[in-house]
């Protein structure tokens, strides 16, 4: 049982970081999103706009499009180019994504110490 609450604390604390950053339109579909992008990127396999709209499990390629919107518009994401090549878009976590990460992480170690 203790290892059940200690789970719902981390969320209780993850909603306080959401609500403070202001992160608490962000949806699931976009949330998800965000995860699978900042995942890649620090595998080292930054995803194109076009590898995410193939992402069926997440939502179709019209949803999942609005939602790249949505994270560029929150600041979470941003588009980049490589070199010359200006049509194949590059989805990159921005600070502050990274930020948001951070703070998860650090909610996380802080529910483990404590459980």
């Amino acid at each position: 049982m203790k290892s059940k609450l200690a789970y719902v604390r981390f969320l209780e604390l993850i909603q306080t970081i959401e609500g403070r950053g202001g992160l608490r339109d962000m949806d699931l579909d976009a949330k998800k999103l965000l995860e699978v992008i900042v995942v890649s990127d620090a595998r080292g396999n930054t995803l194109t706009v076009t590898d995410t709209m193939q992402m069926s499990t997440i939502a179709s390629p019209a949803t999942i499009h609005r939602k790249l919107d949505t994270l560029r518009e929150m600041g979470l994401i941003a588009n980049e180019y490589e070199g010359e090549n200006r049509r194949t878009k590059y989805l990159k976590p921005t600070a502050a994504a990274l930020k948001y990460f951070d703070q998860v992480g650090s909610m996380m170690a802080k529910v483990l110490k404590t459980s």
